[in-house]
């Protein structure tokens, strides 16, 4: 098909919707690590994680052989509320950009969570429902995930139980309230109502909080309250698995105009998006059947993949979760309240993980006021104000088209657009008044981190 028949937005009729996610480790040669169990330093069994998930969640989590998950009915009915979500052709970044590169995303924001994480949200809601707990609790950092779950649970009729990163907690009052009209609480992280938020605020008086602080006591609070359970947002296998239905639906997309896309970027906190965006491409590409260049992009201030360790950590500051082996800042690490968005948590999935170490995907960092000079000249071209997550994706997609530019070549370009950045103004404005700052981490700060990382032989 020619060029200028491919439209600005591609959309998917509901019948061509994908009925099954796909989960990228069956097609892993070397797959994840298991997760640990902290006391014995054994893999985790089953009984073990269903104190703490729910069942049918941890039979995903410890697969990984069978390729691909029927999506229940009532989940695929609850999806076509906002999906397919559109692929876009950015004609017009090009066009300011005057590059030979094609340019397409991703687009996740059509939904009032603002983001993709509904794709797991109401899965994981779903499980809990239908194993007849009361409720689920869990942590949230920008509020994006937060804010998705409490949808997917009032929908079903479940209790939520959030705990939000103080920062963003205080920054975003108004993400907040969302999950409050959808009937969630909200409790500012680390907070007195835990133990372990207790001790974190002991030992660091005054601190703005971290996703690993929240995930202890979300924890803590699923693992003490009969009839509830703990969901997470990304890093695990089994969030990746729900969000595969970005990459099955963006290839089902291009292969419809017959378009390969040569690089595939995707920003990177925990590695749900990522994960993902890539997941049937990066399939092909460990099945020999196509390359691509895979980048993921990190916020300086919280650098996992690319100034982290690849050990066994745990998941969360309290040192309450498993041990996963991962690329980790070590899980003491606390960014510095800067507006990277829901991209500062210490350590990155397992599945990715893998395959970075592997040397199937690169990582770069990039600094927050570069990030959002590439938000704001995004937004002016392509009407969509987006998330900061996102921006650091849009920053290396605009890097990319312009080395295409001095060269002449003409690559296709792939990336993930996760979300709206309405709720994230207030950084928005930082950075038009001039008052955003870049802040990386030392060599030092890191290291002293990752020296309290557990010793596993």
């Amino acid at each position: 098909m020619s060029e200028n028949k491919i439209p600005y937005k591609i959309y998917l009729s509901e019948d061509e919707m994908p009925k099954a996610w796909y989960n990228l480790r069956a097609d892993m040669k070397n797959k994840p690590a298991p997760l640990l169990n902290p006391a014995t330093l054994q893999p985790m069994t089953a009984q073990e994680l269903e104190g703490v998930f729910c069942s049918e969640l941890v039979k995903q989590e410890l697969d990984d052989t069978t390729p691909f998950f029927e999506i229940p009915q009532e989940i695929r009915d609850f999806y076509k509320m906002y999906r397919p979500s559109p692929l876009v052709r950015a004609y017009c970044l090009e066009e300011k950009l005057q590059t030979p590169a094609k340019i397409y995303y991703k687009f996740e924001g059509n939904n009032t969570s603002g983001s993709h994480k509904l794709n797991s949200a109401i899965a994981q809601a779903y499980y809990a429902k239908h194993q007849g707990l009361k409720g689920v609790t869990t942590e949230t950092g920008a509020g994006q995930w937060g804010t998705a779950l409490s949808m997917a649970c009032g929908y079903l009729g479940l209790d939520c139980r959030v705990y939000m990163v103080k920062c963003s907690y205080e920054q975003k009052p108004f993400r907040r309230e969302v999950m409050r009209t959808y009937g969630a609480s909200v409790t500012p992280s680390p907070s007195e109502t835990t133990a372990v938020g207790r001790k974190i605020l002991q030992e660091h008086p005054g601190t703005t909080g971290s996703l690993g602080c929240a995930i202890s006591e979300a924890v803590e609070v699923a693992t003490s309250t009969p009839g509830y359970r703990y969901v997470l947002g990304s890093v695990l296998n089994q969030v990746v698995l729900h969000q595969s239905i970005i990459g099955l639906e963006a290839k089902t997309a291009l292969d419809k105009y017959g378009v390969k896309p040569d690089i595939i970027i995707g920003c990177a906190g925990g590695g749900s998006n990522l994960g993902g965006l890539i997941a049937p491409f990066m399939g092909e590409k460990l099945r020999g059947e196509a390359d691509y260049r895979f980048i993921a992009v990190e916020p300086a201030s919280c650098p996992s993949l690319t100034r982290g360790k690849y050990a066994y950590d745990f998941c969360d500051t309290g040192a309450v979760c498993p041990l996963a082996k991962m690329y980790t800042l070590g899980s003491g690490f606390i960014p510095s309240a800067n507006h990277a968005g829901g991209l500062r948590y210490h350590g990155m999935s397992s599945t990715l993980s893998q395959l970075y170490h592997d040397g199937y995907m690169e990582a770069v960092s990039v600094e927050q006021t570069q990030v959002f000079a590439a938000a704001e000249a995004f937004a002016r071209v392509e009407g969509i104000l987006p998330a900061p997550e996102s921006s650091h994706a849009i920053r290396v997609a605009i890097d990319e088209a312009l080395k295409c530019k001095e060269t002449g070549e003409e690559k296709t370009i792939l990336f993930g657009l996760t979300g709206t950045g309405y709720f994230d103004l207030y950084a928005y404005q930082k950075y038009n008044d001039g008052q955003m700052s870049d802040y990386i981490p030392s060599d030092e700060d890191i290291a002293a981190s990752l020296s309290q990382l557990p010793r596993v032989d």
